[in-house]
């Protein structure tokens, strides 16, 4: 098996896209994974402040057996 390069991924996913949801829907899609704003590591250190893994697996296992994600 041969690694693509990151470009030669890139323009099978795009065929891909085109192919599948047509060039209106591509752009769609593409238009969704943009790169938004704002600074992620200050909002997730403002969300979680400073809990541990084993804080963060209760608050997953919790969420997942009374089905909530």
């Amino acid at each position: 098996m041969t690694t693509m390069t990151l470009e030669q991924v890139r323009a099978k996913g795009l065929k891909a896209l085109a192919e599948e949801l047509g060039p209106v829907g591509m752009v769609r899609f593409l238009q969704q994974t943009e790169t938004g704003s704002g600074d992620y590591s200050r909002e997730r250190h403002s969300r979680i402040g400073k809990q541990g893994v084993s804080a963060l697996v209760k608050r997953i296992e919790s969420h997942r057996k009374n089905g909530t994600d």
